[in-house]
């Protein structure tokens, strides 16, 4: 027998053999997919926008005749730059009155917008977007973006080209549909936009400092670095319905320098109050922030609380996370009476700025307010069972659910024996006594001079800032 012909593989051979449902799929369905993936988005904006606008014709025509009546024109164009940065004219019913917005569906319906997708920009903002995040004008702007549904819930930390340049390198019909959904949510659910929106909150006369993320570490970092020491709470309406009923825990957060807001309820007390809550400023959001803060500036942190070796987990994970960050020391939350003179001594000793206290509420700001002219730390904060979440002991609530300010439900189904009546109970009741108070707004007076007082020391905050 004679050997077989010699076989090269590759293009100057014969190629190896394929099924014929991998050809079709490579050269067919991928492209088709691609393609139908494209469209899909595109179609259902179509589809619906004509349908809104056959649906609510009568609407439409009633208020085209008064804005033609009334301004003697049809539209109040806006301009705005769309996909590839190219501008268009948003519409808008001229004139005064309801449902001026309207006009947007002729906008989705030529293309110009979709329903989801990042905001629209004006000519000035587009000018504004970082190099990096250019890729958002990849995909037509939208009327519900993550960023605004972020907002909403006091959760848009990050700078809203981040966030859309995430959307659009995560973008999915689907994932379209599950954002669109979940803003029907948050607008039943989130803060009030455009509202009022007051220095300070007063929620049972509690006083609540109305500000944002990010002022919120600068003030930490201006007090830890300066003379000005600082004691620190946050309250949630568990917190405030222990308030309620606790003068001795109420005088304790009076006499912090800053209380801060915690909370999808606080939005929607602030809602019934008819007011606007800048930012759910809680603490599990701030912590990693802080942690970047401290590390770039140079500043310790000493952790004590919780359960055994739970406080030197969350030191190590976001020591690698952020490598540059000191940890001055690490203690857990079970010591005896007696030993307290020694957690004290090596507090002081470690050289830490900024002390975060795990004790759970009311006993970490009782502990903080009875030793606070025995602590060196500058900055002294409660943080309730934050080690848990970046110890890895507890896992956090997803995005999704964040952003519909639903991660008490997420708290519930992970330990409901402890935490149902909290919500089941504690909920309800903090938002009928929110709605008590706006009745009867003179029965929760704050403590006198307190405006004065949030008014100097953000002076005095300002002037060490520029001092350092």
């Amino acid at each position: 027998m004679g050997k077989p012909p010699l076989q090269i593989p590759g293009p100057l051979g014969v190629r190896p053999s394929r099924r014929w449902f991998s050809v079709l799929l490579g050269r067919w369905l991928y492209p088709l997919l691609l393609v139908f993936g494209e469209l899909l988005p595109r179609l259902f904006d179509l589809l619906l926008s004509l349908a809104a606008l056959l649906l609510l014709s009568p609407l439409l025509l009633w208020r085209g005749f008064r804005s033609r009546g009334e301004t003697g024109r049809l539209f109040t164009p806006m301009e705005l730059i769309g996909r590839f940065r190219s501008p268009f004219y948003r519409l808008e019913f001229a004139g005064s009155g309801r449902f001026r917005r309207l006009a947007v569906l002729f906008n989705i319906l030529r293309g110009d917008l979709a329903f989801v997708g990042p905001r629209a920009l004006s000519p000035e903002e587009a000018r504004m977007v970082p190099v990096e995040d250019l890729v958002r004008f990849a995909v037509r702007p939208g009327l519900v973006s993550a960023f605004r549904l972020r907002r909403r819930v006091g959760i848009a930390y990050e700078r809203e080209s981040a966030v859309d340049r995430e959307h659009v390198y995560a973008q999915s019909f689907g994932g379209d549909m599950g954002l669109a959904a979940r803003s029907l949510v948050t607008s039943a659910l989130g803060g009030r936009e455009g509202g009022e929106s007051p220095p300070l909150l007063n929620f049972f006369g509690v006083p609540i400092v109305n500000t944002s993320m990010a002022e919120a570490v600068d003030w930490i970092l201006a007090r830890a670095r300066g003379e000005l020491p600082g004691r620190l709470a946050f309250v949630n309406p568990d917190c405030l319905n222990i308030a309620y009923g606790n003068p001795d825990y109420k005088a304790v957060l009076w006499r912090a320098d800053l209380v801060l807001p915690d909370g999808i309820g606080i939005h929607l007390g602030c809602r019934m109050l008819g007011q606007s809550l800048r930012a759910n400023v809680n603490g599990t959001d701030l912590f990693p922030l802080l942690c970047e803060a401290a590390a770039n500036a140079g500043l310790s942190l000493y952790l004590l609380g919780a359960r055994p070796g739970i406080a030197a987990a969350t030191a190590h994970n976001m020591q690698q996370r952020f490598p540059a960050l000191r940890i001055a020391g690490t203690r857990d939350g079970y010591f005896r009476a007696e030993e307290e003179e020694s957690v004290l001594a090596e507090i002081n000793a470690s050289g830490a700025a900024v002390l975060l206290v795990a004790f759970g509420v009311p006993r970490q700001e009782f502990w903080i307010d009875r030793l606070r002219s025995s602590l060196a730390p500058r900055v002294c904060m409660g943080v309730g069972g934050l080690f848990d979440y970046y110890s890895g002991r507890i896992p956090r609530a997803p995005q999704w659910l964040r952003e519909m300010g639903l991660e008490w439900v997420w708290r519930l189904k992970q330990e409901p024996g402890r935490m149902w009546r909290r919500y089941v109970i504690g909920n309800p009741l903090f938002l009928f006594r929110v709605w008590r108070q706006a009745r009867q707004p003179e029965r929760f007076p704050l403590p006198p001079g307190r405006e004065k007082r949030v008014a100097d020391q953000t002076n005095a905050d300002a002037e060490q800032g520029e001092a350092t």
